[in-house]
C-alpha cells in the first residue's frame, strides 16, 4: 500500500510538472500574442514584442576575432544597409552562369533532362537576343522538369545594356567551367530571389550528402587541423544561411500564392542546432575579411555599366563598405588567415583542400532545381573568391602580387556577403522569438510524450 501511495504521488508529481510546463508555455504565448499576428508559427509576422532578454550567443565567434554582440551591431547599423543598396545596382544585379545540368558525378541520375526543357539554348548568332525579351511563363515540359514547381525556375528578363568586359582569370579554388561564354546566360538576381522552391527529397539530400561525406566531413572532436575545420565550418555556415533564406521567404499557401516566414522550419533546421548558428557567424566574418583585405582593388575596379549615375553610386557604396570607419574600429580583422597553412605540410594540405572545394563547386551542376542551382553556383563562387583573396595573396603585400578577379567573382562575393548578412540579421531578430514559441511548443510535446510513456 505504501508503495502504491508513493507511486500515486510520483504520478501526481509528474502530472503537475506537465501542467506547469503547459501553463508556462501559455503565459509565454500570451505575452507575445498581443503584438504578434495570427498564425505566428507560420510566420505571417508583423512587429513582434520588443522584449529585453539575455543573449544566447556571446563572446568571441569561434576561430574569429570579433564577438557576437559587435557583429550584430555592425551588421544592423553598417553592413546590412550598405549591402542591401549595393546588390540592387546594375553592376551587382546581373550574374553570368551556366544553368543547365551537366553533372560530372552521376550522369545517369536523370536530372540532366533539365538541359532540354528548362533553359532556352540559343545559337551563338542569336546571343544575347533571347535575354532581352520578357519571360512569359513555363511550358508543360518546363513544369515537369522543375518537379512541378514554377517557383523553381529562373526569370531571364534582362537589360542588355549593362555588360562590359572584364578579364577572365583562373580561380584555383573553383571548378573552372564558367569562362565558356558560348554556354553562359545572364540572370537578373533581383528577379530570382533565393527562397523556397519546393526542391526536396532524395535529389536534394544527395547533393548535401556528397558535399559532407566525400568532400567536407565533420572534423572529429580531437581534430587539431585548423584548415579542415575551416572548410567544414564554411560549408556548414553557408548551408545554414540557405536554410534561413528558405524559412524567411516560404510558400505558406500554394493555392493563394501566400508567402511569409516559416519559423518552425527556421527552428528545426538552424536554431535548435547551436553549432549551425555559430558556423553562420563564422562564414559571415570569413567572407567579410576577404572583402576588407582587398579594399584598394575593389575601390578601383571598373564598375561600368553605361549608366553613369548608377555606376557612381556603386563606386560610392563599395568605398563606404571597404573603408567604413565603424567597421575598421570595432572589427578591424574579422578573421586571421595568417595562422593557416603553416608548417612543412602547409602547401600539400592547401592543395588537398583546394581539390575538395573544387569538387563541391562541381557538384552545383548536379542540383536538380534551376533556381537552387543558380544560387548554389553564385554562393560557392563567392566562397571560392573569398578563399582566393585570403589564401592566394600574401597578407602584407597583396598589391605587388597583382590580385586579379573576374567580374563574376566580384559580383558573387558581394552577393554572398549580402546573403550572409541577411541571414545573420534574421537569426538575430527572429531567433529568440522562434526559440521561445516553437521551442516551447516542442518541449511541451516532449513532456506529454514522456509522461504517457511512464
Amino acid at each position: 500500500m505504501e508503495g502504491a501511495k508513493n507511486g500515486g504521488g510520483r504520478r501526481r508529481w509528474r502530472w503537475g510538472w506537465v501542467v506547469g510546463a503547459l501553463i508556462a508555455v501559455l503565459l509565454a504565448t500570451a505575452a507575445t500574442s498581443r503584438n504578434s499576428p495570427r498564425n505566428a508559427l507560420s510566420g505571417i509576422t508583423s512587429k513582434l514584442c520588443q522584449c529585453t532578454e539575455s543573449r544566447k550567443y556571446t563572446g568571441i565567434v569561434e576561430d574569429c576575432c570579433c564577438d557576437y554582440e559587435t557583429v550584430d551591431s555592425l551588421n544592423k547599423e553598417v553592413l546590412h544597409p550598405i549591402l542591401q543598396d549595393l546588390v540592387t545596382t546594375p553592376f551587382f544585379r546581373y550574374f553570368k552562369v551556366k544553368l543547365w545540368c551537366d553533372c560530372p558525378f552521376w550522369p545517369d541520375d536523370g536530372m540532366c533532362r533539365l538541359r532540354d526543357c528548362s533553359v532556352c539554348e540559343c545559337p551563338e548568332s542569336e546571343f544575347p537576343e533571347p535575354f532581352k525579351k520578357p519571360f512569359h511563363g513555363l511550358s508543360a515540359d518546363d513544369l515537369i522538369c522543375q518537379e512541378g514547381k514554377p517557383q523553381a525556375t529562373v526569370d531571364r528578363t534582362l537589360d542588355s545594356k549593362i555588360f562590359r568586359g572584364w578579364i577572365e582569370v583562373d580561380n584555383p579554388w573553383t571548378f573552372d567551367d564558367e569562362t565558356d561564354n558560348a554556354e553562359m546566360t545572364y540572370v537578373n538576381l533581383q528577379l530570382n530571389p533565393e527562397r523556397y522552391t519546393g526542391y526536396t527529397g532524395p535529389s536534394a539530400r544527395r547533393i548535401w550528402e556528397a558535399i559532407y561525406t566525400e568532400n567536407c566531413p565533420k572534423y572529429p572532436s580531437g581534430e587539431f587541423c585548423q584548415e579542415k575545420k575551416v572548410l567544414y565550418k564554411l560549408i556548414s555556415g553557408l548551408h545554414s544561411s540557405i536554410s534561413v533564406h528558405i524559412a524567411s521567404d516560404y510558400l505558406l499557401d500554394e493555392t493563394d500564392n501566400l508567402w511569409g516566414e516559416n519559423l518552425e522550419l527556421l527552428y528545426d533546421r538552424v536554431l535548435k542546432h547551436p553549432e549551425r548558428v555559430r558556423n553562420l557567424y563564422f562564414t559571415f566574418l570569413f567572407v567579410l575579411r576577404a572583402v576588407t583585405k582587398a579594399p584598394d582593388y575593389l575601390k578601383q575596379a571598373e564598375y561600368n555599366t553605361g549608366n553613369l549615375e548608377e555606376d557612381l553610386k556603386t563606386q560610392s557604396l563599395v568605398r563606404q563598405l571597404v573603408y567604413n570607419p565603424k567597421l575598421q574600429t570595432a572589427c578591424p580583422l574579422p578573421f586571421d588567415e595568417a595562422k593557416l597553412w603553416q608548417g612543412e605540410s602547409g602547401p600539400e594540405l592547401k592543395q588537398q583542400i583546394q581539390k575538395q572545394f573544387r569538387n563541391i563547386s562541381a557538384l552545383m551542376d548536379c542540383v536538380g532545381c534551376e533556381k537552387c542551382r543558380l544560387w548554389g553556383k553564385l554562393q560557392i563562387l563567392g566562397l571560392g573568391t573569398a578563399l582566393k583573396i585570403l589564401f592566394s595573396v600574401d597578407h602584407q603585400n597583396y598589391v605587388n602580387q597583382q590580385l586579379q578577379l573576374q567580374r563574376n567573382e566580384v559580383i558573387a562575393l558581394m552577393n554572398l556577403l549580402n546573403r550572409l548578412s541577411e541571414s545573420v540579421k534574421f537569426v538575430h531578430d527572429k531567433g529568440p522569438y522562434a526559440e521561445r514559441i516553437v521551442g516551447g511548443k516542442i518541449s511541451l510535446l516532449q513532456a506529454r510524450t514522456a509522461y504517457r510513456q511512464q
